[in-house]
C-alpha cells in the first residue's frame, strides 16, 4: 500500500504554501488552520464570501507568524476553469510555489437518475470538474517550480459503495476517484523515471460534522423561495452528531496516513470502523464478480446475505 513518497512534513512545513478550496468551513477550514499553525502561506478559496472572511480570521489567528505570511481568502467558483486558473497565476506570482493543493470544494446537491440536467451539470461542475480544473491549473506550475508538491482530492465513500439516495453526488465522486487514481499513476511514473516530486492522494472521509448538508438545504430553500430553518438540519459543525467525526480528527488521520505513504485515505468515524468499510467495498465489487443486481446491499433479496457476509468475515478477522 505504500507509495514511494515523502512524509507530510515535506510538503506541510514552515514557509511553504497551501491552496485549499472549499476552505470556508468543515474539512477545508480545518486543513487551512493546520497549515497556518505550521507557519505556511495559506490561500483559502470558497464560493461563500461571507463565511470565507470569517474563516480567514480564524486561520490567521492559528498562525505563529501571521504578519510574515500570506493568509488570504479568494472568492472562487471551482466549476469555472478561468477562476481557478487566475488563483494559480496569483499564487505562483506571489509565492513562487504551491506545496499543497487541496481540491476540497463540494456540493451535496443532486438526486436520483431523473435529476434535472442543470443540477447534474452543477454537481459535476463542482465535485468532479472543480478538482480537475485545480489540477490543470496548478500541476504544470507545481512541476515547473521543482518543489515537492502534494495534491489531495476530497472524494467520498459514496463514490465507492454507491448507496442509493443521491445518485448525482455518487456519480461526481466516482468520477473524481477515477481521475485521482489516474493522476497518481502518472505522477508515480514521473517520480520513478524523471525524479518527479509530485504526489496525489484521495481523501475519503466517513461521516463528518461539516456544513455541506446545511448549505445544500439552505440553497434548496432559497431556490424554492422558502425561509431556511437551521434547526431542521440534522447535524452540522456547530451541532455535531455523536456518530460523526469532527473536521480536526480528519486532519489528524490524514496526516498520519500521508506519513505512511498511503494514497487511499479512508477515514473511519464513530459509527463505522475500517474493517466494516473494507467489507462494504468488497461487497460492492462483488456485485460485478458474482453477477448480483447493482447496489445489492440495499436489495431486499440480498439483505440477509450481506449481513451474513459481514458477520462471517468479521469473525474470520478476529
Amino acid at each position: 500500500t505504500k507509495m514511494d513518497a515523502a512524509s507530510s512534513s515535506t510538503y506541510l512545513r514552515d514557509g511553504n504554501t497551501a491552496v485549499i478550496t472549499g476552505a470556508s468551513s468543515g474539512i477545508g477550514r480545518a486543513v487551512a488552520k493546520r497549515c497556518a499553525s505550521l507557519g505556511m502561506n495559506v490561500y483559502l478559496a470558497d464560493v461563500d464570501e461571507a463565511e470565507l472572511s470569517g474563516a480567514v480570521d480564524v486561520v490567521r489567528s492559528s498562525s505563529p507568524c501571521p504578519s510574515d505570511r500570506t493568509i488570504e481568502g479568494v472568492v472562487c467558483d471551482v466549476s469555472d476553469p478561468d477562476a481557478v486558473s487566475s488563483i494559480a497565476e496569483r499564487v505562483f506570482e506571489e509565492s513562487g510555489a504551491c506545496h499543497l493543493l487541496m481540491n476540497n470544494a463540494g456540493t451535496g446537491a443532486g438526486g436520483g437518475a431523473m435529476t434535472d440536467a442543470g443540477v447534474v451539470s452543477r454537481v459535476m461542475g463542482v465535485n468532479a470538474h472543480g478538482p480537475i480544473h485545480g489540477c490543470l491549473s496548478f500541476v504544470p506550475r507545481m512541476r515547473e517550480s521543482g518543489e515537492p508538491g502534494l495534491i489531495v482530492n476530497t472524494g467520498s465513500k459514496q463514490g465507492i459503495t454507491m448507496p442509493p439516495g443521491n445518485l448525482t453526488y455518487n456519480v461526481s465522486k466516482a468520477a473524481l476517484k477515477a481521475y485521482t487514481e489516474g493522476l497518481e499513476h502518472e505522477l508515480a511514473a514521473e517520480r520513478r523515471e524523471e525524479g518527479g516530486k509530485l504526489r496525489a492522494a484521495l481523501l475519503v472521509p466517513g461521516w463528518v460534522n461539516t456544513s455541506i448538508f446545511l448549505k445544500t438545504m439552505r440553497e434548496k430553500a432559497k431556490e424554492a423561495g422558502e425561509e431556511f430553518d437551521v434547526d431542521k438540519v440534522f447535524f452540522h459543525e456547530d451541532k455535531p452528531a455523536e456518530g460523526a467525526w469532527m473536521p480536526d480528527q480528519i486532519v489528524d488521520f490524514m496526516m498520519e496516513e500521508l506519513d505512511k505513504g498511503r494514497f487511499y485515505i479512508v477515514c473511519p468515524d464513530n459509527d463505522v470502523d475500517r474493517e466494516t468499510d473494507n467489507l462494504r467495498m468488497m461487497w460492492t465489487m462483488g456485485d460485478i464478480v458474482n453477477d448480483r443486481p447493482p447496489l445489492s446491499r440495499w436489495h431486499p433479496d440480498y439483505k440477509d446475505e450481506f449481513e451474513a457476509f459481514l458477520a462471517a468475515n468479521k469473525r474470520n478477522n478476529a
